[in-house]
């Protein structure tokens, strides 16, 4: 089975209110639909969802690079051939959520091929994860609103709570008003997105000691190296690198150097393989991983759950697997549904999804 062909399909899709954070804000999807085909007659899928500000990527140069620099140099090679693959994607530097869907879609050709599903042959630890919602910059009672909501509906019972404002009371405010809401048997736990320096996230750790958050996530940047080390030395939850340790050299970095104490995986940003890798490097260093989210649609977030149910280790904590909710409609045929606080991973071969071809129709940006 050889590779025949790789299309990028730009996307947008509307979000039903702005999803703010301190690194910016999202209004819609400008995603891009990944398809690899083979002369089998077998189609791989995935998603590629840029974030300019945190990687540098756009909807326009995740198009460009794959149709330009990537499908020329993989026509030819078979999907099994995944060390071939990315020795040819490293050769161009950056570009990871480009990489990323371009693996994942090969996962997904596997699959289909073996009849089997990725999750399964990624590892097959169980067939669900529990899901964390992310809650984005709001006022304090909006926040709790929203949280309380998502809770009632879904059963979810993590919430990641998005920080990182000046000033750094108002989040404070904010997460005292939630832990009082929710009460002590919902899971909270707090990302800065780079957005406070070592000193004011020392301070508001400080002063929401009493409220029991599982980890703290990015709170300033990577870049301020002494700084980061100073805070995470003193910090009384664990640290979690996610921007900052965007591949193993980076987990490596940060995690040896003291700059973190735990690492987010996203799909999205190293697909199933590099994924697989940085897990094991987590693994074999004790510290543990969190199942993060770049915003994904539903079939980003089919990536996440498979890769994260996969594996004890990523199945252990809630997976933030529910960034589609706010989304105001998506690509897939079947739509994923969360219940009792799960996601399931769909059932199938492959990815166990299908793309709707009406929906990518009426989406697609390049007609």
């Amino acid at each position: 089975m050889k590779i025949t062909g790789i299309e990028s399909i730009p996307f947008s899709i509307p979000y039903r209110k702005p999803l703010r954070f301190a690194s910016g804000e999202v209004h819609t999807a400008e995603h891009v639909l990944v398809r690899v085909h083979t002369d089998e007659g077998l189609t791989g899928t995935a998603e590629a969802p840029p974030r300019p500000y945190t990687y540098g990527e756009t909807q326009e140069s995740i198009v460009a690079v794959i149709d330009r620099v990537f499908a020329p140099k993989l026509l030819g090679l078979s999907p099994l051939e995944r060390e071939r693959v990315h020795e040819r994607l490293d050769r161009t530097v950056g570009n990871p959520t480009a990489k990323a869907a371009v693996d994942m879609a090969l996962w997904d050709i596997l699959g289909r091929a073996a009849g089997q599903s990725v999750s399964g042959l990624l590892g097959g630890y169980t067939d669900r994860m529990r899901v964390s919602h992310m809650v984005g910059f709001a006022p304090a009672a909006r926040m709790v609103a929203e949280a309380e909501r998502i809770r009632d509906t879904y059963g979810i019972t993590t919430f990641k709570v998005k920080v990182g404002r000046l000033p750094y009371t108002d989040d404070v405010e904010a997460c005292r008003a939630l832990r009082q809401a929710l009460g002590p048997g919902v899971e909270l736990y707090i990302d800065g997105n780079r957005g406070w320096s070592a000193a004011e996230s020392s301070r508001a750790l400080r002063e929401m000691d009493d409220l029991g958050l599982t980890f703290a996530e990015e709170l300033c940047p990577a870049d301020d190296v002494l700084g980061r080390r100073w805070l995470v030395a003193r910090s009384p939850i664990p640290f979690i690198a996610d921007e900052s340790a965007t591949r193993a050299a980076e987990v490596t970095r940060e995690l040896l150097g003291g700059s973190a104490t735990a690492i987010s995986v996203k799909t999205a940003r190293t697909g199933f393989t590099a994924s697989q890798r940085v897990l094991h490097q987590c693994e074999g260093l004790g510290v543990e991983i969190v199942m993060g989210n770049q915003i994904d649609g539903q079939l980003g977030t089919a990536c996440s759950v498979a890769f994260g149910a996969a594996h004890r280790s990523s199945a252990r904590r809630a997976g933030e697997l529910s960034n589609f909710l706010d989304m105001t409609d998506d690509l897939l045929a079947e739509p994923l549904r969360i219940e009792n606080g799960a996601l399931r991973v769909p059932e199938g071969p492959g990815l166990g999804v299908r793309v709707d071809p009406e929906k990518l129709a009426r989406y697609r940006q390049d007609r």
